[in-house]
């Protein structure tokens, strides 16, 4: 059996229209990022989850109530929290994280995490959904740096690549992406 798992990001934060990158901080959902939470839920809505997942940083938490705690009950996770990028949390984007990230795979951000670290969680995480959610479909709110770990550990992406590759470098959003966990 497997786990499928539909993976949603959370909605436009303050920070992310002024080019900061909030990490470990909780973050504020702008009036768009609002808007958009609610209209995820309505896009996804013929969708059926056995189980809702979001990180426990605030922005993730009130996407997943916005857009489907009327539905579901949301269950909060710290594995699913963005990457600590340290000093750098609340920074602007620019001064460490464009064409920059992948110097920190392995390397933690100063007094933060490496993407290696966040991959740690998510296997973690994956162990904990075989483990008690094999054949059910579960949704994720959740950041970039855990669904760059999935694609590490579902899709057989290197982190490189999956940096490279990441929808955000072209603003290729959609209403979900979806995984298996075998």
């Amino acid at each position: 059996m497997a786990v499928q798992i539909s993976y949603f990001v959370h909605g436009t934060t303050t920070d992310n229209e002024g080019d900061r990158a909030t990490g470990w901080l909780p973050g504020e959902l702008s009036t768009l990022g609002i808007q958009q939470a609610k209209e995820l839920g309505e896009l996804v809505k013929n969708k059926q989850f056995d189980a809702l997942f979001c990180s426990d940083l605030k922005r993730a938490v009130d996407s997943a109530e916005l857009g489907f705690g009327d539905k579901y009950t949301v269950i909060s996770d710290a594995r699913l929290r963005e990457c600590n990028y340290g000093d750098f949390n609340g920074a602007p984007v620019g001064s460490f994280k464009e064409g920059r990230m992948q110097e920190y795979v392995d390397t933690p951000f100063p007094n933060g995490e490496s993407y290696k670290n966040v991959e740690e969680r998510m296997a973690d995480f994956l162990s904990f959904l075989k483990q008690d959610y094999d054949g059910k479909h579960i949704a994720i709110v959740a950041h970039e740096g855990p669904q760059l770990a999935l694609d590490v550990l579902l899709n057989g992406k290197n982190w490189p690549q999956a940096i490279t590759e990441n929808w955000r470098n072209t603003k290729a959003w959609k209403p979900g992406w979806e995984y298996s966990l075998a």
